[in-house]
């Protein structure tokens, strides 16, 4: 039990910087942030970060670059919220983590090695790993529904054994 008790506060730290990290791109490319060329945006609207995507996947044919720039934007999104909310977190870390390598893998042949170094790339794929491999999410959906189901099953334990409750 202490075990789970000392995870409680970095599983949510987890959850909350992937997460955050994952909407907040997803929302830059969409143009939420405001203008490409704004300060703090860096691409501020789709076309940018599908040029940016043909940068980074540049090993790739050119007529696949705008499926997989959608197909990764879909997968930060629902990836990011998922984690953020607690939500099947398991899967969706690992989803996660399999996402950002590849990202890393690209940037790593494009750009080099310190690329994917300079900008966290490896760090944010190893920590949704992490992330996966916690024994349990406190103040997330998962637990709460964790709760419910044990209470469930313990209520029909206590009706079919005769334990009356209080």
């Amino acid at each position: 039990m202490q075990l789970t008790q000392n995870f409680k506060l970095p599983s949510l730290y987890l959850r909350v910087a992937i997460g955050s990290a994952y909407l907040w791109e997803v929302a830059d490319r969409l143009g939420v942030l405001g203008a490409h060329g704004r300060p703090h945006v860096g691409w501020g609207d789709w076309p940018h970060f599908v040029d940016y995507a043909r940068q980074v996947m540049s090993f790739l044919p050119a007529s696949v670059i705008p499926a997989l720039a959608t197909l990764a934007t879909i997968g930060e999104a629902v990836f990011g919220f998922l984690i953020l909310i607690g939500l099947f977190t398991r899967q969706a870390a690992i989803g996660s983590g399999i996402l950002g390598f590849c990202f890393a893998l690209a940037m790593a042949i494009s750009f080099g090695i310190e690329s994917p170094l300079g900008y966290s790339v490896f760090t944010l794929s190893a920590a949704s790993i992490l992330l996966a491999s916690l024994p349990s999410y406190a103040w997330s959906i998962d637990s709460l529904l964790s709760h419910q189901k044990i209470n469930k099953q313990l209520s029909i334990y206590q009706d079919k054994n005769g334990v009356e409750t209080v």
